[in-house]
């Protein structure tokens, strides 16, 4: 893979009409199992001549480029220095040269906690052509495939998605109003989420679940209460990147595995495992498209 580096100097605003430029694609690369990437954003992804990816991108995607294409780390991990946003925007703008499909391929959906708004600005200021192809968003997948569904009939009519961390100073937990709080990003500061959602609270013993790599064939589920789930957790040794639910419809988890399991059982419908190491059987399918 070929990586390259960029200054930390900010490229100049241009005027539309004073540059011309190929195309970028903002391109969500879903919750982690390579499967649920959008069949747009494979097609638009084994196209592109330049691919600037998250670390939390599958290998596998990957692995669907174009012989030749160029493929550029770019992302974050906690404790780690990183390429800075700001580096990230000008990278982009400066790779989307004339006749170039440029993929700026992000965890989950590009606009859902993942700076994707930022990069679209910047772009659209200095005149580049810029596409959103959304996609699937751990804040709903990770659950679902743990079997907790975040709105429910009866149990869950709101979910909010929270950040749980950010840039140091100029970032406020938040505890908002809703039935089902997902937070994403929630490892390094799990103790104080769950200390601002019990001041708010009145009961210890609402249901909670912890989901590190969802969606994966690594994909641990840490489930237990208001009361003792940031004990769990340290006992388990979470890492990042992990999923936090808290709300009643985790008790659903057992009986909708169940379900999942029954049908299974009786062979009505295949077990597809996901984050297996090949293509899966939904690349090969759409390798023709």
């Amino acid at each position: 893979m070929k990586r390259s580096r960029t200054g930390s100097n900010s490229a100049r605003k241009t005027k539309p009409s004073e540059r011309k430029s190929g195309k970028v694609y903002l391109v969500g690369a879903g919750p982690g199992d390579p499967d649920l990437i959008t069949v747009k954003g494979l097609r638009i992804l084994k196209a592109a001549d330049t691919v600037l990816y998250d670390d939390l991108v599958p290998v596998q995607l990957l692995k669907e480029t174009k012989a030749g294409a160029e493929l550029i780390p770019v992302g974050k991990k906690p404790g780690v220095h990183s390429c800075p946003q700001e580096e990230i925007n000008e990278l982009i703008f400066k790779k989307a040269v004339p006749g170039k499909l440029v993929v700026r391929l992000k965890g989950g959906d590009p606009y859902v906690l993942g700076r994707g708004g930022e990069e679209a600005i910047y772009l659209q200021e200095r005149g580049i052509r810029a596409e959103t192809v959304p996609g699937i968003s751990s804040a709903v997948a990770v659950p679902a495939y743990a079997g907790i569904p975040v709105t429910h009939r009866g149990v869950a009519a709101s979910f909010a998605v929270v950040a749980g961390h950010g840039k140091k100073g100029e970032f406020e937990l938040q505890v908002p109003d809703a039935d089902t709080l997902v937070y994403l990003m929630c490892v390094s500061n799990l103790e104080e989420i769950i200390a601002r959602i019990q001041d708010r609270e009145t009961s210890e013993d609402i249901p909670c679940a912890v989901i590190e790599n969802g969606t994966t064939k690594r994909e641990r589920i840490i489930a237990g209460t208001l009361k003792n789930i940031v004990a769990r957790a340290k006992r388990a040794g979470l890492k990042p990147p992990a999923v936090l639910i808290v709300g009643q419809v985790v008790k659903l988890r057992d009986r909708i595995k169940a379900a999942v399991n029954q049908v299974r059982n009786n062979k009505r419908m295949p077990e597809i495992k996901p984050g297996r190491a090949e293509c899966s059987d939904c690349l090969r399918m759409l390798k023709a498209t």
